[in-house]
């Protein structure tokens, strides 16, 4: 599982622990299993309450791109931690940019 390769104390917003929830369930894996990483501090949850005029314009910006909303809110947290990478199986951050133009560091399987 993905999650196993995270480090500890990995930041995690919501409405990413949501959509991890539905992706791990479609692969028969216990939605349960994301909930524990962030109990047990593996994830640390972030809250963006206080981000979303800037989500808000990332959601704008790519209007025409499949960014969704928990896409939009990692970008966010890219741009507010420049020091971390983006773990991730969604080929479409290698497009996504933080603060306009910056690529997105990533630990993915795509990347290389």
């Amino acid at each position: 599982m993905v999650f196993e390769q995270v480090a500890p104390g990995s930041l995690i917003c919501e409405a990413v622990v949501a959509e991890a929830c539905h992706l791990v369930a479609k692969e028969g894996v216990a939605r349960a299993k994301v909930i524990e990483f962030v109990v047990n501090g593996r994830l640390k949850p972030v809250s963006l309450s206080n981000e979303l005029d800037a989500i808000k314009t990332l959601l704008a910006r790519y209007a025409h791109a499949p960014m969704d909303f928990a896409d939009a809110c990692v970008v966010r947290l890219a741009e507010m931690h420049s020091e971390t990478a983006v773990c991730t199986i969604d080929g479409d951050f290698r497009f996504f940019r933080k603060n306009g133009r910056d690529a997105i560091s990533l630990l993915a399987p795509f990347d290389s």
